[in-house]
């Protein structure tokens, strides 16, 4: 191993990292530092998880700080992963390292993260920012990518290359650090980057890869371990055999659905592992999230799966729910999580057995269809837990000797695939180039070119094929009225400007432009039903036995939509995903009607984590509408959408608006103080803070706080007398709180 001192960085850092007992280097680490990177040099780290890869960036961040080159940008793909990488830094703050972080408000130039010396944001912020035209951008001297391999996402890679591309043609002599998981062409990144490449296998705790069958384990070592077979369920066995040895277990399933099943089937025997000291631990946790009468049935099962030492993990949960599993299981409380393989491209939580237990996905549309072998990798790639693992197991299972052969030649002797740019999506590069313009990146073709030179689309693309798609792009936006052009020069119109601006879809734009030009006055369910049509808005899907009850509400209300559906019989994806948005809107309308939380997950089979998303989109979008529609100037809906904007992120009817923008009133206090008489403002300035403190959910404190919010003055009230309640926290109004949060 190499000695950290014998890198060439600051002593106090030294000294720093040495207190937290990083003393030596792993040998990619070493790798890394002998190509430069720590004298500006760019680098592509293509390395396993846990082998270090944060730490180079990190220490590379330190240097170009502390030495004057400049702020350092940390990209991430979600918000999950900025707030790990946020509470990560902020250890620096002993060196005067200061941590800032931004993952929402698309509309905000960021003027708070200026000062900062590390930013960290997710690739759509930082995006935004860009559009936004931030006068701080120039002060950057380090751009780190984390999880740079997600250009090949179809979703979010497009946004993460045109990032990467505007920053690098917008800062002279920036840094670039991407980090990746182990990929087969991560020579083609680097190149694209002008970047050296460290790309190695070695990983701190080795992993052994291998599939099950029988009752046997068979590894690529050619070692093989049998599973003693004593309970029902073999994937039990599967599982308490590496808990018999104080490890833990990540089980990767192919649906939300897997994920309830399996855990409830196992948990069962995990219980006798739990001490008495974790058993009261994860007892109080539970009680948090299963608690309450309003709680749905989801939260109640995932809170005594906990009680029992397991816990299932995908996009439906709450961010409560989701923040208590990963920290119970950081901290070996928990000894399984059973998850959708969206954990694997999340947080950092490390097993030392991995089961992959689907290695088949369905999609509608395209069926059941076996993985990708990167997936697969990065899946496997969490097995074995730093500092507590010697070892650690990726295990597929096989149900038969052929799908064992299968199984070790397609995935586990396998390369992972080459990744590609998904930029040539039209929708995404139409997005990006209006962007370019608006933000006076590009204003002619030959700047445009340049930028787009900039991209790994034009890497891996030839010449023809992306002059076709820079030519239909721009005659798209000119014809949509987005952007003009005088002779071969480009500019933004105010409606481009502010499409830009707003981070929505030019697609999107034209739709609000076009539709409120027209319609005088639709219904609220016709314009939630029109938030759901855009490409901007996430929908969910109408399973097989609720089809013919949202074919029957289309058939009703077909006249008063804002678009046409489209034909069963000649387009039925298309169809099908016009009723998905038909549900996804009576949801939204449902939400805004002031239904609970548990009415919603149990009506619309969803989790608490979609209607969080599903809301917070269209809050978003009815906010965007506005914004477009004042600037064509169709004033007559303006203040139709400015209400129905706030009824959403308040979940609330509109006789409550007043009440629910006072701090710490959201739908459910609101409701209440409206039922007991006080229906606005004045009412709650009147009445008597005693009265107004027995009202139930109120309490002293609440009581205070609104009258202090209304001006009147209470230094003289020492004590009313009157106990506050307990708040709900599974409650509908603890999920106003976090749009609030989200919204500020």
């Amino acid at each position: 191993m190499t000695q950290l001192k014998e890198i060439t960085i600051n002593q106090k850092v030294i000294d720093f990292l040495q207190s937290i007992g990083i003393t030596e280097l792993f040998p990619t680490q070493k790798e890394a530092f002998d190509t430069g990177v720590l004298d500006g040099r760019n680098l592509v780290l293509a390395v396993p998880t846990s082998s270090g890869k944060t730490l180079v960036a990190e220490i590379c961040m330190l240097k170009s700080i502390l030495s004057g080159r400049g702020t350092a940008l940390y990209l991430v793909p979600l918000k999950s992963l900025a707030h790990e990488k946020y509470t990560e830094f902020k250890k620096y703050e002993s060196l005067g390292i200061t941590t800032t972080m931004s993952v929402g408000d698309y509309d905000s130039p960021g003027k708070n993260l200026r000062d900062a010396d590390i930013v960290v944001v997710t690739t759509e912020r930082a995006d935004s920012l860009i559009r936004h035209k931030v006068d701080w951008i120039d002060q950057i001297g380090v751009i780190v990518a984390d999880e740079v391999h997600l250009v090949n996402d179809p979703s979010r890679g497009p946004t993460l290359e045109m990032v990467l591309a505007k920053l690098i043609q917008a800062i002279p002599n920036v840094q670039v650090i991407a980090l990746s998981a182990t990929i087969s062409n991560a020579d083609v990144i680097a190149d694209w980057l002008n970047a050296e490449l460290v790309k190695s296998s070695w990983r701190p705790v080795p992993l052994n890869e291998g599939v099950y069958h029988k009752a046997k384990l068979t590894f690529t070592d050619r070692s093989t371990r049998s599973i003693r077979r004593t309970r029902k369920e073999e994937i039990a066995d599967i599982v308490c055999d590496i808990l018999d040895e104080d490890g833990q277990v990540l089980i990767f399933v192919s649906s939300r659905r897997s994920t309830v099943s399996v855990a409830k089937k196992v948990a069962q025997f995990i219980r006798p592992y739990l001490t008495e000291k974790e058993l009261s631990s994860l007892n109080t946790i539970a009680t948090r999230i299963g608690g309450g009468q309003s709680v749905p049935e989801t939260s109640k099962t995932l809170a005594k799966l906990m009680t029992m030492g397991a816990a299932f993990h995908h996009a439906g949960l709450s961010n409560l729910e989701r923040t208590a599993v990963e920290d119970c299981f950081k901290k070996n409380q928990l000894k399984l999580i059973v998850a959708t393989p969206t954990l694997a491209a999340g947080v950092n939580l490390p097993a030392r057995r991995v089961i992959i237990r689907d290695y088949r996905r369905f999609e509608q549309g395209r069926g059941n269809y076996p993985i990708p072998v990167l997936e697969y990798k990065q899946m496997a790639g969490r097995a074995g837990r730093p500092k507590y693992d010697k070892y650690g197991e990726a295990v597929l299972i096989a149900r038969t000797e052929q799908e064992l052969d299968f199984l070790v030649d397609h995935y586990i002797l396998s390369e992972p695939e080459e990744i590609t740019s998904k930029l040539a999506s039209p929708r995404a590069i139409r997005s990006h180039l209006l962007a370019a313009i608006a933000s006076d990146l590009t204003s002619n073709r030959e700047e445009i070119d340049k930028l787009i030179d900039g991209t790994f689309f034009s890497h891996q693309y030839d010449t023809i094929e992306i002059e076709d798609h820079i030519s239909s792009t721009l005659t798209f936006l000119e014809t949509g009225e987005l952007i003009k052009s005088d002779s071969g020069e480009f500019a933004a119109t105010p409606l481009g400007q502010r499409t830009s601006r707003l981070y929505i879809n030019p697609e999107t734009a034209l739709m609000f432009r076009d539709v409120f030009t027209e319609s005088e006055n639709p219904s609220i369910p016709s314009i939630l039903h029109l938030i759901c049509h855009t490409p901007d808005q996430p929908v969910t899907y109408v399973t097989r036995s609720e089809v013919e009850d949202f074919e029957a509400l289309l058939d009703s209300e077909q006249e008063h939509f804002l678009v046409d559906s489209p034909d069963s019989w000649i387009d039925p994806d298309g169809y099908m995903t016009f009723l998905g948005e038909i549900k996804t809107a009576q949801m939204l309308y449902d939400w805004i009607s002031e239904q609970t939380e548990k009415d919603l997950t149990d009506n619309y089979r969803v989790g608490v984590g979609d209607i969080h998303r599903y809301v917070q989109s269209a809050e978003w979008l009815l906010y965007a509408a506005f914004e477009i529609t004042r600037i064509i100037g169709a004033g007559q809906i303006l203040p139709e959408l400015r209400k129905l904007r706030l009824r959403m992120k308040y979940g609330v009817k509109s006789e409550l608006l007043e009440l629910v923008g006072l701090r710490g009133i959201g739908r459910v206090r609101g409701r209440m103080l409206y039922s007991y008489g006080l229906e606005s403002l004045s009412d709650l300035f009147t009445v008597n803070i005693i009265e107004l403190a027995r009202i139930p959910t109120i309490g002293t404190s609440l009581a205070k706080s609104i009258k202090q919010q209304l001006g009147v003055d209470i230094d003289e009230i020492d004590d009313i007398g009157i106990e506050s309640p307990q708040s709900d926290e599974s409650s509908p109004e603890s999920f106003q709180m976090s749009l609030d949060d989200f919204d500020s």
